[in-house]
């Protein structure tokens, strides 16, 4: 499955492939997870194999466990080396989807640490949620989610993917859903509306700066 190991040309997909109306859209999926044992690649290598056969799109996993943000925020310069090194890849993105658990009821700390590290690479861009947990299949946490986002002046999409009772929804060797049919249409339906906002905020910005 998919996984981007080095960073992109920090240049946006508009910068290094021409016309931003036609240009592939960047799509950054997160993995918001760093726990021990966690399901959360599985999820994000799963989508981005989907995101990659959707027309027009390139994809960058970004795996917080490997970036290993500072739990410490500070405003002084320079910034940390993990911080310097991974924001080139946010501000490059043209849309995120951010693949996160639900842990008692919202989502895991580092996923909000590494949002909170950044400001302006966040806003006025599209964001989409792939979801797992229990029987609400992590809808709890991105229903968080949205309202952090909404703060960073980021427009979250209406779709999303979850797995409810994820540990039953995947094949043997964990790679796979049983019924892929719903998960795939849900995930097509996302990218979607995800490249809709990409293209439309991206052409905009270019043409008029975002206020203050």
């Amino acid at each position: 499955m998919p996984r981007t190991t080095d960073g992109p040309d920090t240049r946006s997909s508009a910068d290094t492939h021409g016309n931003p109306d036609t240009a592939p859209v960047r799509v950054a999926v997160i993995v918001g997870s760093t726990r021990e044992g966690r399901f959360c690649p599985t999820a994000a290598d799963w989508f981005a194999g989907r995101a990659e056969t959707h027309a027009g799109v390139e994809v960058d996993v970004v795996d917080l466990a490997a970036a290993r943000l500072p739990d410490t925020l500070v405003e002084s310069s320079p910034l940390p080396a993990e911080v310097g090194a991974l924001a080139p890849r946010i501000a490059a993105a043209d849309a995120f989807v951010v693949v996160t658990p639900e842990y008692n009821h919202s989502f895991p700390a580092p996923l909000k640490t590494a949002v909170d590290w950044f400001f302006d690479e966040w806003r006025a861009k599209p964001v989409g949620f792939v979801s797992y947990g229990g029987v609400s299949g992590g809808l709890r946490a991105v229903e968080q989610l949205r309202l952090v986002f909404a703060e960073l002046q980021a427009t979250t999409v209406r779709s999303t993917v979850c797995f409810p009772n994820f540990w039953d929804r995947f094949d043997a060797d964990g790679g796979w859903p049983r019924s892929p049919e719903g998960a795939e249409e849900a995930a097509a339906d996302m990218l979607a509306q995800l490249t809709w906002w990409a293209h439309a905020l991206r052409a905009h910005r270019g043409r008029v700066p975002y206020p203050a």
